[in-house]
C-alpha cells in the first residue's frame, strides 16, 4: 500500500470512530436526562405561589428540613467528634513543626516591623516631635 491509501485508510477508520463515539455520547446523555428527572413533577407556580397555599408550603418545607436535619442529628454529631479528635492528633503530631514555624515567623515579623518603624519615623519625625512637644507643654501647664 502507497502512502496515500494509508492516509485515506486511516481518516475513514477515524471518521467512523468518532461517529461511534458521538452516538454513543449522545444515547447516554439521553438516559442520564431520562433518570436524572424521572422523579420530578412539573409544578405549577400559580398554584404553589398563592396567597393561600404559599404559607402552608412554607411551613411544610421548614417540617421537611426540620426533619431531615433530626434524622442526621446523630450523624452531623458523630462527624464533628471525629472531625475534632484527627484535629487534635494532628496539632500533637506537628507540634514542634509548628512551633518552629511560629518562631521563625515572629522573628520574621519582628523585623519587619521594626523597618517599618524606622521608616516611618524618618518620614514623619518633625510631626512626631511636634505632638511629643504639646504633649509635654500640656503635662506642664497641668502641673
Amino acid at each position: 500500500m502507497d502512502l496515500e491509501k494509508l492516509k485515506k485508510l486511516r481518516e475513514e477508520n477515524f471518521s467512523k470512530h468518532k461517529k461511534k463515539k458521538r452516538e454513543y455520547y449522545l444515547k447516554s446523555k439521553n438516559k442520564d436526562i431520562q433518570a436524572k428527572y424521572k422523579d420530578y413533577k412539573a409544578i405549577d407556580y400559580s398554584k404553589e405561589l398563592n396567597d393561600e397555599n404559599f404559607e402552608e408550603n412554607i411551613k411544610l418545607i421548614a417540617k421537611k428540613q426540620k426533619a431531615h436535619i433530626e434524622d442526621r442529628k446523630e450523624q452531623i454529631i458523630h462527624k464533628i467528634k471525629e472531625y475534632r479528635q484527627k484535629k487534635k492528633e494532628y496539632y500533637k503530631k506537628n507540634k514542634e513543626e509548628r512551633l518552629e514555624y511560629d518562631k521563625a515567623y515572629r522573628e520574621r515579623k519582628k523585623e519587619k516591623l521594626k523597618e517599618y518603624r524606622r521608616e516611618y519615623y524618618k518620614k514623619n519625625k518633625e510631626k512626631i516631635l511636634e505632638r511629643q512637644r504639646e504633649k509635654r507643654k500640656k503635662l506642664n501647664e497641668k502641673e
